[in-house]
């Protein structure tokens, strides 16, 4: 089952992209004899539109052109429902196993994503009630991908 992280915003080079980049290439190795693989991460151009809504209506359209054919959607949003590791992997595993050919995680910009972008979503995943800035979350959901897989194969990393 393919994976796609699409993200409003861009990473410059350094630290950040480095760390997105470390665990892209370590779910791509362990994922792949889970058939959970390959990850791949896509960003789009922050909207320049003056008002927050039509901000998150563009960004919304411009992570749509990323979407995979038959992919379940999983938007990240503070009012979504938070998972435990385990449960996340679980999830996974229940989309694969139910044939999902892809799952495409969706990142808003600073303003969050349009509210069609939500409706549209199979799950709605938040990572707790803080706000985190959206270039970090896209490294905690590739973390927590590659936590996951370590989860499924049995790999020491993952320490409750």
């Amino acid at each position: 089952m393919r994976l796609r992280i699409a993200a409003v915003g861009r990473l410059k080079a350094g630290p950040e992209r480095e760390l997105l980049d470390r665990y892209l290439e370590r779910v791509n190795a362990v994922g792949r004899g889970l058939s959970l693989a390959p990850l791949d991460a896509v960003e789009v151009s922050e909207s320049s539109a003056r008002r927050p809504a039509d901000r998150m209506k563009e960004e919304a359209v411009a992570l749509k052109k990323w979407s995979i054919t038959g992919a379940r959607r999983i938007v990240l949003d503070a009012r979504g429902r938070s998972l435990t590791s385990e449960d996340f992997a679980k999830r996974l595993v229940a989309l694969r196993e139910n044939g999902a050919p892809a799952v495409l995680f969706l990142i808003g910009g600073a303003d969050g994503l349009a509210e069609e972008a939500r409706k549209d979503a199979d799950f709605i995943l938040a990572f707790g009630a803080a706000t985190f800035p959206h270039q970090l979350v896209r490294i905690l959901l590739a973390e927590q991908i590659y936590r996951a897989l370590t989860i499924l194969s049995g790999h020491p990393y993952h320490r409750a």
